[in-house]
């Protein structure tokens, strides 16, 4: 059969068998088909949960589900008080065995003896023990270690969907606007993305997230601007794929490209921090006749621009902020001083 074979992406028409290890596809294979029909479209979803799982699953920043943040400090607090309640039953009967005349002190100093001679058979004379405690202590330190492997579990678990953050004011309201336009479900099984405070995202936070929603929102604008005024779709052609386009034919929805986007913030950073570079050395350069406070403030108000636009651009620390800043201004005193002593000279 005349087929076309795949090895490692390189498309050869040729008589093989199968047995030579490489993929044979029919002639009337097509990628493209195949691709299109693994992807889901959100109109042609159907009505209720699969619905709202694929309008969720066709972007990251729409998978927003709540933490139940109540509910886990809830259960925390259940499982603690159960500990800390075989923790007081377990120091008990420490002071049982180490003080009582029916106690038996040497079982404390040896787990062999404390479970031989801590056995239910063993204490079932023991009166006292009867009458004041439930379980041996064997027994207690059995369901001791269950309840800690549970309680340390879920305390992990808490701790990883608390770390989880929130989802950005832009993805959050798209997402219930959604909600709120489409009705997926009833309103009553809907109410969970009105819980604002309680909802998190299990998209990974970016460098600078905040300025991406930025920049994404000024795209929104700029691509309604220019396709109700102009009929031009330029945004939406530069910043999204055809696979993008393809998910949804609503005119409210819009998906931006992720590599597109930061590919356009790294440009505008770059540009921000050339900006800050040339601004100040072009500012001294006309002022010849600056004095040595006016070079100063100069220096001084280009230095906090820097550490503004860090803190705003980027998620560096406070000890990465401080450095950087300061690096800057170094490098701003090496100019500085320069055209001050060019000044100086040209003056003599």
């Amino acid at each position: 059969m005349m087929a076309r074979i795949y090895p490692e992406k390189k498309v050869l028409e040729t008589m093989a068998p199968a047995s030579i290890g490489c993929t044979v596809v029919p002639l009337d294979y097509d990628p493209e088909a195949c691709e299109a029909k693994d992807s889901r479209k959100v109109d042609s979803a159907p009505e209720g949960y699969s619905k709202i799982a694929t309008f969720q699953s066709s972007d990251p920043n729409f998978l927003q589900y709540r933490k139940f943040g109540y509910l886990h400090s809830r259960v925390l607090s259940a499982l603690q008080f159960d500990i800390e309640k075989l923790e007081k039953q377990l120091d008990k009967l420490d002071d049982f065995d180490k003080s009582s005349p029916n106690g038996n002190a040497r079982k404390l100093s040896s787990l062999a003896r404390d479970n031989l001679d801590g056995s239910p058979e063993r204490l079932s004379n023991n009166e006292e023990f009867q009458n004041r405690f439930a379980k041996t202590r064997p027994e207690m330190l059995t369901e001791l270690r269950a309840k800690l492997a549970e309680y340390d579990e879920m305390l992990l678990k808490t701790k990883a969907v608390t770390s989880l953050q929130k989802p950005s004011r832009m993805d959050y309201v798209s997402v219930k606007d959604w909600f709120v336009e489409e009705k997926p479900v009833i309103d009553k099984e809907a109410t969970f993305i009105l819980r604002k405070e309680d909802i998190i995202t299990l998209r990974d936070g970016r460098e600078c997230a905040a300025f991406d929603n930025l920049v994404e929102r000024a795209l929104a604008k700029v691509d309604k601007f220019l396709t109700v005024r102009c009929r031009c779709t330029v945004v939406r052609q530069l910043f999204t794929t055809p696979e993008l386009r393809a998910k949804t034919s609503d005119k409210v929805i819009h998906y931006y490209a992720p590599a597109r986007v930061d590919s356009l913030v790294n440009v505008i950073i770059t540009a921000i921090i050339f900006m800050l570079m040339i601004l100040p050395v072009y500012q001294m350069s006309e002022d010849d006749g600056a004095k040595p406070f006016e070079a100063i403030g100069v220096l001084m108000f280009f230095t906090l621009l820097f550490g503004c636009a860090m803190s705003s651009l980027t998620r560096a620390s406070r000890q990465e902020l401080f450095g950087a800043s300061a690096a800057y201004c170094a490098v701003l005193v090496v100019f500085v001083s320069n055209f001050t002593t060019q000044t100086v000279n040209i003056e003599k």
